[in-house]
């Protein structure tokens, strides 16, 4: 059997951390619609059975109808291909949701909040989908493939391997449980961040289009072949947009013209969006406001300033003030090496700050 698996579209994504820079939150949302054909037309023209949707596919807080209408309508263009979508935190199957209501086409089944199994003839796919925006868990460990003889596909969404609190509130799921469990493919969907491995059975295809500064590298689909005895996957580049981070350190940039100079000198590549990082240490006041007034390449979407104050230690510890004495106890404790150079800068700071 032939399938794609995507996960977390998010269409209608406000854009939050990108709307500010001009239309490029309503660019964006362009860009998911051409993504989300790209997957379609691949499916028609490698005519694929069965897509597999793990969760997130639109936000459910600001969804319209027109845009479910369009996904639908794309959906009829590969009738013969079965979809099969386990709504996630984004998109619940509330009483309300376009899960719900909408008259989806008929080769669309919608998982509910209870593990379910549709049969075929050579394989089985069992899915599982949110009922609400959280879902502390499905009760993994009892479920039980029925037939070993078949292709037996899982769909859902979820965290896996989740070590903190806020991992737990969204189906947290042991991938030795999923291991043992005997699957052929496990679909899974939540994580932006796709872990694609050939030889993997459990994949994240990862978010297929980036929302944004914190999901850096490609983003598309995994596609594949099944069989009884292996699996055949690749993961196909899908978003033409890439977001990247660069530094920058100040330590030896002395104004902010020349720092200007500094970042225009980045060579700047057509399909990529830039965050700039300032590091090291700064010899002058940066304002990152004061920075976006300046004729900047607008593919520079974002500044942030880790740069830390360049206190010349040995002078101000002469001097026959406070700052002076702060300064010796700074020395002597970066001498005993007590804490470490974080804790360090930071009292640096935030002390010559309140003695200025």
């Amino acid at each position: 059997m032939k399938f794609v698996h995507i996960a977390d579209m998010h269409f209608d994504s406000p854009f939050v951390t990108l709307s500010d820079k001009g239309n490029l939150g309503e660019y964006r949302r362009i860009e998911q619609r051409k993504v989300f054909k790209k997957v379609i037309e691949y499916i028609k023209e490698n005519q694929i059975e069965y897509l597999f949707i793990s969760g997130d596919l639109y936000e459910h807080q600001h969804i319209r109808k027109s845009t479910i209408e369009y996904i639908n309508n794309l959906f009829k263009e590969i009738s013969n291909t079965k979809i099969f979508i386990a709504p996630g935190n984004h998109d619940p199957i509330l009483k309300k949701s376009f899960y719900a209501t909408f008259n989806w086409n008929e080769n669309v089944h919608i998982f509910g909040p209870q593990i379910e199994k549709i049969e075929f003839e050579n394989i089985d796919i069992y899915g599982y989908g949110f009922d609400d925006f959280y879902c502390s868990a499905i009760n993994i460990e009892n479920l039980q493939i029925e037939n070993l003889e078949k292709i037996n596909v899982l769909v859902l969404h979820g965290t896996l391997d989740g070590s903190n609190s806020l991992d737990m509130q969204y189906n947290p799921i042991s991938k030795s449980v999923l291991q043992q469990k005997g699957f052929n493919y496990v679909a899974l969907g939540h994580i932006h961040k796709n872990n694609f491995e050939k030889n993997s059975k459990i994949i994240y295809p990862g978010s297929t289009i980036s929302l944004g500064f914190d999901e850096l590298g490609e983003h598309g689909m995994v596609v594949g072949e099944i069989n009884s005895t292996e699996n055949k996957l690749e993961f196909i580049k899908l978003d033409e947009t890439e977001f990247v981070e660069t530094e920058i350190s100040c330590t030896e940039i002395n104004s902010i013209e020349e720092l200007i100079e500094k970042i225009n000198e980045i060579k700047i590549q057509f399909n990529k969006l830039y965050k700039i990082i300032l590091t090291g240490k700064r010899n002058f006041e940066i304002n990152v406001y004061d920075l976006y007034k300046y004729e900047l390449n607008n593919q520079i979407i974002k500044i942030k300033n880790e740069t830390k104050p360049n206190f010349n230690l040995e002078k101000i510890s002469k001097e026959n003030t406070l700052k002076g004495l702060f300064a010796q106890e700074i020395l002597q404790e970066i001498e005993n090496k007590t804490y470490t150079d974080e804790i360090i800068d930071q009292a640096l700071e935030i002390g010559m700050e309140v003695l200025e």
